[in-house]
């Protein structure tokens, strides 16, 4: 899996920027991720300060020997990495440069003339792009995050660090007019470079975190500041944050209390505080690693259980909502429902995506482990869309893969489908080829086993499901949900009394009570109904489960 590029970067100094990468990595490495810290802060190197300590080896050498490397002739980078022992995990540094052999808190006595020498603007004129390229390259082989302490302001390093190397930004601030006038605007410069470059790089995803902010004496004046931030940095979260989570809320997650204790020296209160309290410096730093150990996904659950959060970003394994997820255009719609209805019965968590909703494909979390795409004449361009995203990611963190699969409606032409779909073995729905038989299939795909006989019990599950989840959600008038209502408390009886004979006939008379033949004023089903149709078909799938077990 390719590692991932995260520059921290702040406006203004002194805001505890290389303190909250330092802290991040040690939790990231500790949570079984390999992690790269490098400090390319080349005016002010101070990374080694957190982590001298725990340096066997002290750098000869850094980030300003990739340049000498470079005007070398050399196709990658030289040995500069060295390793940090932290007593678990992989953690690296490649350090700004050379640590003084008689000081090893103190950069080389010939450091600083070494990088005022360096001309960036030339070395890219040379094409050093291309060497720092292949450096990138190199380092996310290697690592699954590599962490970039940057300078602040805005400079030529700045901009490597910013526009060129990151997938992903870390912006830290603090509550004051100074950082939060620049602080969304240094994003968007970034995006404006990335575009003048001559690689694939997607628009920024920007994790703002506000550092050192105390809020435990002038609370009204903390309050009001808050929201000061929240509204400046707002617009960092559009492009990630799940639309159910309001932007205040995300950044009390992100806020880094100041504790005055941890003010003095360069210290890692996460090797202190391994099971910190909600008080302790070190939970904040928690959730900031975990959202980006997650990849700034699942931010809703951040939202309802922030202890789980935590807990699966500690895990590597990833949990998806769902086994397969099918996406059908809408010509397709009544073929897709028929085979989900089929899956489920099989035991499989299956649930449809309708191509062409963009607010899906703006969604960043991937809410199932496999994708399966039913192409009714032609690919659609939000197909390949979900497609070409989902295989992005078709590795996961242990290495399981996850699968593309591809059903074709009768008369679809194989041999128009695009490269990337010509290469997998379709599935079929041909005329005599139920939507049961492409299911088996596919659960045996999925499952590695085979799929279990059918049996007259389940068969009469899937139906009354089937009818179920068929119901409209609005009705020309409210008592037609009245009597609604009264076949599904007693379909529920039925179960209750395993009866299932008898709840097959009450689903024959749901189906005809479901079906509306006017067009006039609507009548929105009771929410107490829906929640009762919802748990009852949450018993019927455990039980039609319980055939496959």
């Amino acid at each position: 899996m390719t590692g991932t590029v995260i520059t921290f970067y702040s406006y203004k100094g002194g805001v505890g920027r290389s303190s909250t990468l330092s802290n991040v990595a040690v939790l990231l490495a500790r949570w079984g991720r390999k992690v790269l810290v490098v400090d390319w802060d080349l005016e002010a190197p101070g990374l080694h300060h957190y982590f001298g300590p725990s340096l066997s080896t002290p750098p000869d050498s850094g980030v300003i020997d990739l340049a000498n490397d470079f005007l070398s002739g050399a196709k990658a980078p030289g040995k500069h990495i060295v390793p940090i022992d932290i007593g678990e995990g992989t953690l690296d540094l490649l350090a700004a440069g050379g640590l003084d052999p008689a000081n090893p808190r103190r950069t080389h006595p010939t450091y600083h003339s070494r990088m005022q020498r360096i001309d960036w603007a030339d070395l890219y004129a040379q094409g050093f792009a291309t060497f720092l390229e292949r450096c990138r390259e190199e380092w996310t082989d290697n690592y699954d995050f590599v962490l970039i302490d940057s300078r602040t302001g805005i400079s030529d390093t700045a901009g490597i660090c910013t526009a060129h190397l990151p997938d992903r930004l870390v912006v830290v601030f603090t509550a004051n007019d100074q950082n939060l006038m620049d602080v969304v605007d240094v994003a968007q410069r970034a995006d404006i470079a990335r575009d003048r470059l001559p690689y694939d790089r997607p628009p920024h995803m920007v994790l703002p975190v506000l550092s050192r902010f105390d809020g435990r004496v002038e609370y009204q004046q903390a309050e009001e500041w808050h929201r000061r931030c929240t509204e400046a940095v707002a617009p960092l979260f559009g492009n990630w944050l799940a639309k159910s989570v309001s932007e205040e809320l995300m950044l009390r997650h992100l806020t880094v209390p100041y504790v005055s204790y941890w003010s003095f020296g360069e210290q890692l209160p996460v090797r202190s505080e391994q099971v910190p309290s909600p008080d302790q410096i070190s939970y904040a730093l928690e959730t900031v690693a975990a959202v980006i150990g997650q990849q700034f996904d699942r931010t809703d659950l951040l939202a309802d259980n922030r202890d789980a959060y935590v807990a699966a970003a500690r895990s590597r394994r990833r949990e998806f909502d769902l086994d397969l997820l099918v996406s059908s255009p809408r010509s397709a719609q009544v073929a897709a429902t028929e085979l989900i209805e089929e899956l489920r019965a099989l035991g499989l968590r299956a649930d449809r995506s309708l191509s062409a909703n963009v607010e899906f494909l703006d969604h960043p979390r991937e809410p199932a482990k496999h994708l399966c795409l039913m192409v009714d004449g032609e690919v659609s361009r939000w197909q390949t869309t979900e497609a070409e995203r989902f295989l992005r990611h078709a590795l996961d963190p242990d290495g399981d893969q996850r699968q593309l699969f591809c059903v074709l409606t009768h008369g679809t032409d194989r041999a128009q489908l695009p490269g990337f779909l010509r290469n997998l073995r379709p599935l079929e729905l041909a005329p005599r080829t139920r939507p049961i038989d492409v299911a088996r299939e596919l659960h045996d795909l999925i499952t590695g086993r085979p799929s279990p006989a059918e049996t007259p019990d389940r068969e009469v599950l899937r139906q009354v499901a089937a009818v179920l989840r068929a119901l409209p959600d609005e009705m020309p008038y409210a008592a037609r949900f009245v009597l609604i209502e009264q076949v599904v408390h007693d379909m529920a009886a039925a179960l209750d009394r395993d009866e299932l004979s008898l709840m097959r006939d009450l689903a024959t008379d749901l189906e005809l009570l479901g079906k509306t033949r006017t067009d006039g004023e609507r009548v929105a089903i009771p929410v107490h109904l829906r929640a009762g149709i919802d748990a009852l078909l949450d018993r019927i799938d455990r039980r039609g489960q319980a055939f496959t077990e």
